[in-house]
């Protein structure tokens, strides 16, 4: 490459900012809790030193969905720090040991559960974690799966008992702790596009579990958190993942063939679903390796400037997820972008439980 050919790459570089902003998810912090949603202090404690060795700037989450709203540029090497579920040993072990360090997080409470066993805290400890900077969030107030319809029950009952849990959750942790921003985490980190729509209409900004870097340009009811837990917990996959920037992405469309768009998120088992990417950055469309739960590599193909991707196997019941990443161009850093479906049996009937 002659010199003014790498010069001028080099002031490209230079001239676009390299913008990341990273969500961490955990659930329990503890040695003694169910390994499969737990990490342990001593791997929690080695995650913050690396995001402090490494100057990360931890921010309040509510300033990150400020700048989502407004559709701002996100600064890059930032993250936020976020726990679901009402768990006590957030209190116990993760608030002290954050709180050292000065650090804000978000905490995604399922309010039927506060105050009921010691597995869960107290309105009294989430007061006290308030007026130390904490904020305190929606998570439901039933943790109900809410993509999942009763047996028998209307479209409209459906949404009515969907928009009810979210907004008695809401008033409540305004009726307690005196603040309640327009935050909400799905439970289980699971959604259909017409939760989405739910949580659109209340004016929620929305999280899931699915894993990625935020993005101006995302979607504000199916924002990503990476989660750490269970076997995902080892410090070099934390590294990886806090320094992943966003897939540039303009458009985001799913179909069931190459023919019929979906409408849904929740297929059947059997399905093969489409996940179509339109990028803003078109030099990427053949550098992308996408991935399937428990598949491993599956199908990419560029069709008139987009990305089709679609899993080598039908999915099965439960949660499939399609991972698709990239090398970003610098070292250690991928874009990465992760779409999440739901599959019931082949007779549209859920077969797992909450």
């Amino acid at each position: 490459m002659n010199f003014f050919r790498w010069f001028w790459l080099l002031l490209v570089v230079c001239s676009v900012p390299s913008r990341a902003a990273v969500v961490l998810l955990y659930h329990h912090v503890s040695n003694t809790t169910p390994k499969s949603t737990s990490i342990s202090p001593a791997a929690f404690e080695a995650q913050m030193d690396y995001l402090e060795k490494n100057q990360f700037k931890v921010v309040p989450l509510p300033e990150l969905v400020e700048k989502l709203r407004k559709g701002e540029p996100l600064p890059d090497k930032t993250v936020a720090i976020s726990f679901d579920d009402s768990y006590a040993s957030v209190y116990e072990s993760a608030y002290p040991r954050l709180k050292k360090r000065g650090w804000p997080f978000t905490f995604f409470i399922n309010t039927d559960s506060v105050s009921t066993s010691r597995l869960f805290v107290s309105w009294e400890q989430l007061r006290e974690m308030a007026k130390n900077g904490v904020t305190i969030a929606n998570h439901t107030s039933t943790h109900t799966h809410l993509p999942r319809k009763n047996a028998g029950e209307s479209a409209g009952d459906y949404r009515q008992r969907i928009q009810r849990d979210i907004e008695n959750a809401q008033q409540k942790i305004k009726q307690e702790i005196g603040e309640a921003h327009m935050m909400l985490a799905y439970p289980f980190g699971e959604y259909d596009v017409e939760v989405q729509r739910i949580a659109k209409k209340l004016g929620y900004i929305a999280f899931g579990q699915q894993s990625g870097a935020l993005y101006e340009k995302g979607d504000l009811q199916a924002v990503p958190r990476f989660p750490f837990g269970g076997s995902f917990a080892e410090l070099d996959d934390f590294v990886m993942k806090v320094n992943t920037k966003p897939m540039p992405i303009n458009a985001v469309n799913f179909f069931a063939n190459k023919h019929d768009e979906l409408e849904s998120l929740v297929v059947r088992a059997g399905d093969k679903p489409w996940l179509v990417l339109t990028l803003s950055d078109n030099s990427l469309l053949t550098k992308i390796n996408c991935f399937a739960t428990g598949q491993g590599p599956i199908a990419v193909e560029v069709i008139d400037r987009q990305l089709w991707v679609q899993a080598k196997q039908p999915l099965t019941t439960g949660r499939t997820r399609y991972n698709c990443t990239a090398y970003a161009g610098e070292k250690g850093r991928f874009y990465w972008y992760t779409q999440q479906w739901l599959a019931t049996d082949k007779n549209g009937k859920w077969t797992y439980k909450d």
